[in-house]
């Protein structure tokens, strides 16, 4: 996938859901894989652009695993002229050995976005931007759907009353396979992820399961995030589709 591509994608849904104001100091967490990567590459070529002007500055959270190296993260960082944090954590440890959970993905996941929105407020940020993706909203819903009974996917932009942070998600219209193809093509410096339970959790299940719908009923992931854009989920807000945007 071009680069224009990847701007055209990330510049719309950052226009149909008011996701960037002047003045914002947004804090992208960077996990070294592939889609915060991209993410992290969108933003860094928007700020130079977009209409609203905004800051960012890279917040990666080691997890204290051993052999993890950031290096790969921060030359990346460096080439793209943005501030690189590391967060040094003992999540790894406190999940899979003191906590031993047996679904170490909620209790991770909640203790990740805690050192991060830690160093984004120490940092003076005022958003959050996840590399969440179309399919990761689909996936979302699906788990929703059959490990709690209800309807809802996370929104493209919810604000932490807590904190008083935004968090936002400007790969929301894009796709898996979109994201892959943009890493091929630019060589982004995708790392694997260093957690044991990586390949073995719901979600996992979830995207395979996804992608075995799609296989037998081509299109129902395009149908089932148009259900969810659709959705009137209560917490979403409410989207301005810019009428001179058309899908790239």
């Amino acid at each position: 996938m071009k680069l224009q591509k990847l701007y055209s994608y990330v510049r719309r849904a950052m226009d149909d859901y008011s996701m960037v104001d002047d003045g914002d100091k947004i804090a992208v967490g960077v996990s070294g894989g592939k889609d915060s990567l991209a993410l992290l590459y969108a933003l860094s070529g928007l700020r130079k652009f977009y209409p609203k002007k905004f800051d960012i500055v890279a917040l990666t959270v080691n997890l204290g695993f051993e052999n993890q190296d950031f290096n790969l993260i921060k030359d990346f960082c460096k080439n793209l002229d943005v501030e690189c944090k590391i967060i040094d954590t003992e999540i790894g440890d406190i999940v899979f050995h003191k906590r031993k959970e047996s679904n170490p993905c909620s209790l991770c996941a909640k203790m990740r976005k805690g050192a991060l929105n830690n160093k984004a407020l120490e940092l003076g940020c005022n958003k959050i931007a996840y590399g969440h993706h179309r399919d990761d909203l689909v996936e979302t819903m699906l788990m929703s759907l059959i490990y709690e009974g209800h309807f809802y996917a996370f929104p493209p932009v919810t604000k932490l009353e807590r904190t008083g942070l935004t968090v936002i998600r400007p790969l929301l219209y894009m796709t898996e396979p979109d994201i892959i193809g943009f890493a091929r093509k630019q060589n982004l410096p995708v790392a694997k992820s260093p957690c044991p339970a990586n390949g073995h959790t719901r979600r996992e299940y979830t995207k395979n399961l996804m992608h075995q719908i799609n296989r037998e009923n081509p299109g129902a992931i395009d149908k089932m995030f148009t259900a969810i854009l659709n959705g009137n989920i209560s917490d979403w807000p409410q989207s301005m589709p810019n009428p001179h945007y058309h899908n790239p």
